[in-house]
């Protein structure tokens, strides 16, 4: 029997159903970085996405790829030669090479034990998930209209900007009122607006902001009592980070391609639980075969956001399920 690993990448395009914007840009499509590795007639697979956090041009974003396809190659004969998960970690830094192989390494590793990814993670399968939907920053009218497209949506996450957000959250209230709020600032206020805009949003029954003010400034939460949760993204990438942040938020939003893999992800959950910190899980859009591992981090998770396959044009045939809200747990055929 071949004991040896092959591992390969390449990139993927996927258009978007409609553009989509936040408060740092629009994008219209996006590449993925997909990984295979293979042994013995079993393939596992991994999928992320290169951009990171930053909304990118066309251009930049194909850029990203290849560059992420270029890092893969560069470390492609030391991953073969040491193909263990925990190995990665000396390799490759945080990102969306090393989640991509990583979560290529535990599909090969569940289809090759026969053992599900909630055997091998201990995490008990839940019988669904309740993501949220996202709502592209748009004027109060135009996101109000996205709301009512999307009534059987129990949960509406809204992408916000700064001015006029507090007429944004109210039209989308109105034009969905049995559907829960939360809000993603992604950076764009100043601690002046968050202590405008946070009170306001309670009473309007908003359950959480995520990231109100940009990377860098979380110094400035320093002593804030918020009257609902603020959840860090762009401010917590690995666990590391949460020394700088514990203190200052109430939430954590884990994305596998900051974290870089699922391994990483389940510590970083760990170690936020041990501290008190509730969990949302996030993405970076993509496709199905990026939300199956982020689906283990959901079911341990207040919130859960992995809705990227519903805002692209086109999915894998053997995709997540998704009705309304709810998202079936992916068949090991896709992944794990």
């Amino acid at each position: 029997m071949n004991t040896a690993i092959k591992i390969t990448a390449f990139i993927e395009k996927y258009d978007f159903a409609r553009p989509f914007a936040i408060s740092r840009g629009v994008i219209t499509s996006l590449n993925v970085i997909v990984v295979e590795a293979s042994r013995n007639g079993r393939t596992g697979r991994g999928e992320a996405v290169p951009m990171g956090s930053r909304v990118l041009s066309a251009e930049q974003d194909r850029v990203a790829a290849q560059e992420a396809l270029n890092l893969f190659h560069a470390v492609r004969p030391r991953v073969m030669a040491r193909p263990s998960r925990d190995q990665l970690y000396d390799l490759l830094p945080a990102g969306a090479v090393r989640n991509a192989i990583d979560c290529a390494l535990w599909d090969l590793e569940a289809k090759e034990s026969g053992h599900s990814i909630w055997r091998l993670t201990g995490i008990a399968r839940p019988d669904h998930l309740v993501t949220a939907y996202t709502l592209s920053l748009a004027s109060p009218a135009e996101m109000a209209a996205q709301a009512r497209d999307h009534s059987d949506k129990q949960l509406l996450k809204l992408k916000l900007g700064g001015e006029g957000d507090i007429e944004r959250v109210t039209a989308v209230a109105k034009a969905a009122p049995r559907a829960d709020i939360i809000v993603d600032a992604n950076e764009a206020w100043s601690m002046a607006e968050l202590e405008y805009f946070a009170p306001r949003f309670a009473e309007a029954g908003v359950r959480m902001i995520e990231q109100p003010l940009p990377a860098g400034r979380d110094h400035e939460l320093a002593g804030y009592r918020p009257p609902l949760p603020l959840c860090a993204d762009e401010s917590c990438h690995v666990t590391d980070d949460l020394d700088e942040i514990a203190d200052r938020y109430q939430m954590i939003n884990i994305k596998l391609d900051k974290t870089g893999g699922l391994t990483e992800a389940l510590r970083l959950a760990r170690a936020a639980q041990e501290r008190n910190l509730d969990l949302m899980v996030g993405c970076m859009v993509g496709t199905s075969l990026s939300m199956a591992p982020g689906m283990v981090i959901g079911a341990l998770s207040r919130f859960v956001d992995l809705d990227g396959p519903l805002l692209l044009a086109g999915d894998h045939k053997d995709g997540i399920t998704y009705r309304g809200s709810v998202m079936e747990c992916p068949a090991a055929r896709l992944w794990g």
